[in-house]
């Protein structure tokens, strides 16, 4: 493996001694660069998923723009259950739109645990060419949804405030719910296991949705699937677990072996310190609509943020993905403000 430039971001995950936090933000390659919209003008956007010479342009694209320590491969989770035979569209306006939604055992006999050299090939592909294009700056990160946030969509069709739909099925067909996670997490393993390969550095996992269970259904349907993608991958990458509103499970989720955790804002640093024991890397948690405060402000509170988590065992990054309506000057000032961290 040769070196990279710039190894913060991993010395961080290691919970080495570091001189600043490194720092990137959710959602960097995309939707509030100038240069994106141009893109997407063009192209739709499973086109660009799909494309791996747009793909790793947008990945790209931060990096020379906003300065952070690491990449984040630009896809989407949805492309785990589109390579599982479920039909995914991207409406305007509407955002993801799954016109077959998966709402009997019948269905989820039909999802199938596909072969991700022919189906998944093409992100396999953007990570190589990546890597080349990054040309050792710093390093990639590989994502996928948790079982749990792919199967919401998947019951419930599109997006949601409260995905009843997505937590009726479970409850009312726990047999069947718990047949598609199985599906889900069997894919999401080989999918990350493939990406490892292909030269992505660190692996993150985002429970998007995590945070609309009560604790106990949380472990019963999402965390005891991300364990399992925890355990086979921990040995191959650092494994990050990103559950938004999930500070609840944080405890159990720091006795799992993931390299790191991601809190959202609703999270004070003190309490996900106390919850994880301290000892475990934490990533985030900027409230994305902070970006939108005059540039002194977002100085002042990330040097406060990075204050109140400490300097080591920490990336700084957003609670959430950063929206489309941030000024670009404001997502750099974020950047620089950790970088000039002392």
């Amino acid at each position: 493996m040769s070196m990279l430039k710039n190894d913060l971001f991993l010395k961080a995950l290691r919970g080495e001694t570091v001189e600043r936090p490194p720092v990137w933000m959710m959602r960097q390659a995309g939707r509030y660069l100038p240069d994106f919209m141009k893109l997407k003008e063009k192209y739709d956007f499973f086109t660009r998923c799909r494309t791996p010479e747009l793909a790793t342009e947008i990945t790209v694209m931060p990096i020379d723009q906003i300065g952070p320590d690491a990449a984040i491969l630009f896809s989407d989770i949805l492309v785990i259950p589109q390579a599982m035979g479920i039909e995914v569209e991207m409406k305007n306006g509407v955002g993801p739109w799954l016109p077959n939604p998966v709402r009997s055992i019948e269905a989820v006999g039909q999802v199938t645990v596909p072969d991700i050299d022919e189906s998944l090939g093409y992100v396999l592909d953007a990570i190589k060419m990546t890597k080349q294009a990054l040309n050792d700056e710093v390093p990639l990160i590989g994502f996928a949804g948790s079982p749990w946030t792919i199967l919401c969509y998947a019951v419930e069709g599109q997006g949601s405030k409260s995905f009843d739909k997505a937590k009726g099925f479970c409850f009312s067909e726990p047999q069947a719910a718990h047949q598609l996670l199985q599906k889900i997490t069997d894919t999401t393993i080989a999918y990350l296991k493939a990406k490892v390969k292909a030269g992505v550095n660190a692996v993150q996992i985002f429970d998007s949705w995590g945070g609309m269970l009560s604790p106990v259904d949380y472990q019963e349907f999402s965390w005891k699937y991300i364990q399992q993608i925890i355990d086979a991958l921990k040995d191959l990458s650092p494994v990050i677990v990103f559950g938004k509103g999930c500070w609840f499970a944080l405890q159990e989720m720091s006795q799992s072996g993931a390299a790191a955790l991601g809190v959202d804002w609703t999270c004070s640093a003190r309490n996900a310190r106390y919850l994880t024991g301290g000892n475990i890397p934490l990533q985030g948690n900027f409230d994305p609509s902070r970006l939108l405060s005059p540039i002194p402000e977002i100085q002042k509170q990330v040097k406060i943020m990075i204050d109140s988590f400490g300097k080591d065992r920490y990336i700084a990054n957003l609670g959430h993905g950063i929206l489309p309506n941030i000024p670009v000057d404001h997502a750099k000032a974020f950047v620089e403000a950790v970088k000039n961290y002392h």
